[in-house]
């Protein structure tokens, strides 16, 4: 009996992708740091916008658990999501999605603010109605609109401190937009077969490999000259002007070495790349207003 109870458990924790949630919660943090130049948030406002943001993305992952088991059972990287394989109802997915949203939602409107409960559902709602029910299975272009759900996080946490949208909140916001199709191209001509097996249309599915790489090229380089140009922006400064400079460098050299040698082990580099490129240029924000 306890092992069917720790079974249930970590299947339902497990529906929320938990590794997935971490890197949305440094964005979160970021925003929150970046709208308190100076002095920290305050801790209270920090821990209610971290719990609130993992149970918003913990919800939106298990709706999207529930809505794409049916592909997610073809594709060898997802077949052993709880819901693929059967360890659990797959209405139990949708509900725990549902009520992880709302009390995300209650959690934030009366702890933190209105504006930040909205952006954070907003990312919800746009993930799974936009992104997984209507973009996924439709276009290439998927995760290039798709991409604006991981985007808000930041934009969160400036809201909770300000109770508004400023630019510095609109920048992470478009950091975050045009670094995610290159990301998420590397990871997905690591995984071609697995999505052309569940007729996904991602860009290298449709599309050849040499035809994805430019576009990685392409987006790389915009992401970087975005960096670039809100590192003259007062509410940063040389810390994260130093970090964007020397991180966009490495990250426009290995996309272009993978435009030049499209090779599976060139993808996975630039693949683990951009997960660290943005957790460190994110973090260079934070020391910035530490130490600048």
């Amino acid at each position: 009996m306890t092992s069917k109870i720790s079974n249930f458990l970590s299947s339902l924790i497990n529906l929320t992708k938990p590794r997935v949630i971490s890197l949305l919660l440094i964005t979160a943090m970021t925003g929150m740091y970046l709208a308190s130049p100076g002095n920290p948030p305050d801790l209270k406002i920090i821990l209610f916008v971290l719990l609130g943001g993992a149970l918003a993305a913990g919800g939106a992952n298990s709706i999207n658990n529930y809505l794409d088991r049916d592909i997610d059972l073809l594709m060898e990287r997802t077949k052993i999501r709880p819901l693929a394989k059967g360890a659990i109802p797959p209405l139990v997915g949708l509900y725990l999605g549902l009520i992880l949203n709302i009390l995300s939602f209650l959690l934030l409107y009366y702890q933190v603010n209105l504006l930040s409960a909205c952006l954070t559902l907003s990312a919800t709602l746009f993930y799974v109605f936009i992104y997984t029910i209507w973009l996924k299975r439709r276009t290439p272009q998927n995760i290039v609109i798709g991409g604006a759900a991981g985007a808000i996080p930041p934009v969160v946490g400036w809201a909770a401190i300000t109770n508004e949208i400023g630019i510095p909140a609109i920048a992470l916001f478009l950091i975050i937009f045009f670094w995610t199709p290159p990301h998420f191209w590397a990871l997905s001509i690591l995984l071609k077969e697995d999505y052309a097996k569940a007729n996904i249309p991602m860009l290298p599915v449709v599309s050849s490999i040499q035809e994805t790489s430019k576009q990685i090229v392409r987006y790389t380089i915009f992401l970087v000259l975005i960096t670039i140009v809100f590192a003259f922006h007062d509410s940063v400064s040389y810390i994260y002007m130093g970090s964007a400079i020397l991180l966009g460098a490495i990250f426009i050299y290995f996309s272009i070495r993978f435009k030049t040698e499209s090779t599976q082990s060139r993808a996975r580099t630039l693949y683990i790349f951009s997960l660290l490129y943005l957790a460190l240029l994110f973090l260079s924000i934070i020391l910035d207003g530490f130490f600048a």
